[in-house]
């Protein structure tokens, strides 16, 4: 059974969007701002999921 990851990652944002390592990192600083977490929490691919309006599903897809 393959294991799957709970965090995205920002080199994951750049596959899944087509912006820069760099853009990337700032929309999931944009993303930790919007819900209010602290800069040790990481994004969850669900959280991630909900703020883009993708289906999660699609992105497990994706990282995996």
């Amino acid at each position: 059974m393959k294991k799957k990851r709970l965090i995205i990652l920002p080199h994951d944002v750049s596959i899944i969007t087509g912006k820069s390592i760099r853009a990337s990192q700032r929309l999931l600083k944009d993303i930790h701002f919007v819900l209010g977490k602290l800069p040790h929490q990481p994004i969850s691919i669900q959280e991630f999921a909900d703020y883009m309006g993708l289906d999660v599903e699609e992105v497990m897809r994706v990282v995996d």
